[in-house]
């Protein structure tokens, strides 16, 4: 996706970033609201994904998780993965774009927050339990416990469980920013490595979400799905926004034209 025009003016201010990231957390904080009450459809949602995919034999969320269960180092692992990574690495990601390519940070950024803001609304209207909490499944997050800060009920730190929304497993947000910033990683960094880390973070976080039963092999794509359409989003958004700006700048110029006193000379002319 080329830049827009705008895009190029100048690097977007470092507060501005933080207030769209405190919007965005505010809106998940609805989102954990409006779901908590619906358990038993969240619980009936996620016997239907299991059903689909058992029908079609595409659910290697079962054998995943066995593995991740009997073996303590990959669940381990793969635990502590889950829990850090979705907060570590999309952040530094966005500060390495924010820092090293301005030019291409708002559309990247826009993306993100289209398709975070699509997700939430997912959340709230298709609230969808976990396989961790689906008879057959091993919660591994509860069975690793005593290895890492987690309590049993979440990836959350132990007393803050309630500030998660147990009920938003579709779409997968851990995959869908995980395949954003591999994406990122892949066109804008220079050299092998960042290729190589760009494909390898995505798939990596894919066994992660399966294994430890927090996601659905449908919440995988649902996140790709999710991610995909505010990538062909953003353009649009960002016109609309340059647009709007462009004609906020403009009234205010003739405002300030309209207003200047007319000098000597100027009442001469006249």
């Amino acid at each position: 996706m080329p830049p827009t025009p705008a895009a190029t003016r100048r690097r977007p201010r470092w507060w501005t970033e933080l207030l769209l990231i405190a919007v965005l957390y505010e809106a998940y904080s609805l989102s954990r609201l409006v779901v908590r009450g619906d358990v038993d459809a969240a619980l009936r949602n996620a016997e239907r994904i299991l059903h689909l995919e058992s029908l079609t034999h595409l659910d290697p969320e079962r054998v995943l998780n066995q593995v991740v269960t009997n073996h303590v180092l990959v669940g381990v692992v793969c635990d502590y993965a889950y829990a850090t990574l979705h907060y570590l690495v999309t952040p530094l990601v966005l500060f390495w774009l924010w820092r090293r390519r301005p030019e291409r940070y708002r559309g990247a950024r826009t993306t993100l927050a289209i398709a975070t803001v699509v997700s939430l609304a997912g959340f709230m209207l298709f609230p969808t339990a976990p396989p961790r909490m689906i008879d057959g499944f091993t919660d591994t997050m509860a069975h690793f416990a005593s290895w890492g800060w987690w309590g049993g009920g979440a990836s959350a730190p132990r007393g803050m469980e309630h500030m998660t929304n147990e009920y938003a497993a579709m779409p997968s947000l851990h995959v869908g920013w995980a395949a954003w910033c591999g994406w990122q990683l892949w066109r804008h960094g220079r050299g092998r490595v960042s290729r190589v880390l760009g494909v390898l973070y995505p798939l990596f976080v894919v066994v992660v979400v399966l294994g430890t039963a927090n996601h659905y092999l449908a919440d995988v794509v649902a996140g790709l799905a999710v991610m995909g359409l505010g990538a062909l989003a953003s353009p649009w958004v960002l016109r609309g926004v340059d647009r709007a700006r462009d004609g906020v700048a403009m009234r205010r110029a003739e405002s300030k034209q309209t207003g200047q006193p007319i000098d000597v000379d100027q009442r001469s002319v006249a």
